[in-house]
């Protein structure tokens, strides 16, 4: 596998400025595309983003635009738009292109390998709590990190090799799991309990540091996931949710998470992918999800909240 020189992003949320950050050191301005068009191509280039008190500003080019494909396309949008960001990044795929998607959830992979091929993807985990406030994005590079691979990596692929180099040199730091199905796993657990719970109750992940009520609800929701990811013969157990407890210690108490942001920020929610995936899972298995139904209809209310479904003046 060739040198990674070449990088398109399409997404700039708050995980898509993280990585935006870093990689357009590892491979320069001219050669870091993000795709966008419209009002949002305007703000990019007019207004940059501030990432963690700096200024960064980005090439932008639109979907149409014909371009030398991309070593390297990471696909990072909301689960509601990813379909058509499949469509705006076609300009972008070559023969040797590799596609990573950072989407939450479980399913994101499977849809961008019917589109483009599995033979393209490679699975990918991100480990990072980055808060994004209009054009203004905090998180801490110390606790940042991605885990990526193929599906299983007892060795180590010369595409997987070819990523590590590019993030060698970005200086993202990354994890190579043996078994990416279960990692995926894990941080769905993680993104259903946490992505929700903050939202519903507006707390920050300091809650999650030392109070019990906080932690009851977040863990309520994390044994559902265990259960269904256990009938679906993956490899999480209860470890997996105790040692949870520690990594949410070190995690910014102010932080706070992208469905909590979501909400605040009066957008639309990725909760079908979150309580939504387990309900119709746990429809399928025979296994009861109170908690999840109830968080569902608890978010959707939030989102007509939002849209003032409540206003009766």
């Amino acid at each position: 596998m060739k040198e990674i020189k070449t990088v398109s992003l399409i997404g700039l949320g708050a995980i898509g400025c993280y990585m935006a950050e870093n990689l357009v050191k590892a491979v320069g301005y001219d050669n870091f595309r993000v795709i966008a068009d419209g009002k949002r191509k305007e703000r990019i280039e007019n207004e940059g983003i501030i990432i963690n008190g700096v200024l960064n500003n980005f090439r932008v080019v639109t979907p149409e635009e014909k371009t030398n494909p991309a070593d390297l396309v990471i696909v990072i949008t909301k689960m509601m738009q990813l379909e058509s960001a499949l469509k705006d990044i076609k300009n972008q795929i070559g023969d040797n292109t590799i596609i990573m998607s950072l989407l939450n959830g479980v399913e994101s992979e499977e849809i961008v390998a019917n589109v483009y091929g599995e033979d393209k993807m490679l699975y990918t985990v991100t480990r990072a709590a980055v808060t994004k406030v209009g054009n203004v994005v905090t998180y801490n590079p110390k606790i940042s990190c991605l885990e990526f691979g193929e599906k299983k990596n007892e060795v180590i692929s010369e595409r997987v090799k070819a990523i590590s180099d590019l993030f060698n040199k970005s200086g993202i730091k990354y994890k190579i799991p043996k078994d990416m199905i279960r990692a995926i796993w894990r941080k769905f657990m993680c993104n259903v309990s946490e992505n929700q719970s903050s939202a519903i109750l507006g707390i920050p992940f300091g809650a999650w540091h030392s109070n019990e009520h906080a932690n009851y609800v977040r863990e309520a929701a994390m044994n559902e996931v265990l259960e269904i990811a256990q009938k679906l013969g993956i490899d999480l157990s209860i470890n997996d949710i105790l040692d949870q407890r520690e990594v949410l210690k070190k995690i910014n108490p102010n932080a706070r998470t992208s469905l909590l942001q979501d909400i605040e920020a009066g957008r639309k929610t990725e909760v079908e992918m979150f309580s939504g995936t387990i309900m119709n899972l746990g429809s399928k298995l025979g296994i009861s999800t109170p908690v999840n139904n109830l968080f569902y209809h608890m978010i959707k209310t939030l989102e007509d909240k939002n849209e003032e479904a409540f206003n009766y003046s």
